[in-house]
């Protein structure tokens, strides 16, 4: 089956009363979880974004404090899973603002992490490459969010 183009999808949308719209919000969200989490966050976490943040930030620490520690193997699909999980939630929020962030707490709990990031190299790449990723987003913001990130991204850097 061939999918049509959201032009035409936006088309067809606007053609249906709201309870047809209604009934394919859910028949969408039964069948992925991420359509329902898309969906949770649109209807109840949108317009609290701070709490949407703390909420992202308390599910993230208990995925660090899960991680198996006894090899760098676990550890680093652990943090690989961590961070999938990450991106997920960035994209439902879409605002830069979240990413960078949330991508910066990320950073700050790697870095942090026990064993160190530094006696491996895939996991230093992770870290360097959120760290790049962030600093490339942060040029397409204003200048004092720039500033205030920058200097905060420093702190974690160090």
């Amino acid at each position: 089956m061939k999918a049509f183009t959201i032009k035409e999808l936006k088309e067809e949308l606007t053609n249906c009363s709201s309870a047809e719209l209604l009934e394919l919000c859910l028949r969408l969200s039964k069948f992925k979880k991420e359509n329902k989490e898309l969906l949770t966050y649109l209807l109840f976490e949108s317009s609290d974004e701070g709490a949407y943040i703390e909420s992202v930030k308390r599910e993230m620490d208990g995925q660090f404090e899960q991680i198996n520690t006894t090899t760098y193997y676990f550890i680093k699909k652990s943090v690989r899973k961590i961070l999938l999980n990450l991106k997920k939630c960035i994209r439902f929020s879409n605002r830069k603002e979240t990413e960078i962030e949330l991508l910066m707490y990320f950073c700050a709990k790697l870095k942090a992490f026990t064993p160190s990031i530094q006696h491996n190299n895939r996991l230093r790449n992770i870290y360097n490459g959120q760290i790049e990723l962030i600093k490339k987003k942060l040029t397409a913001m204003h200048e004092d969010l720039q500033h205030d990130y920058l200097m905060e991204l420093e702190a974690i850097d160090k």
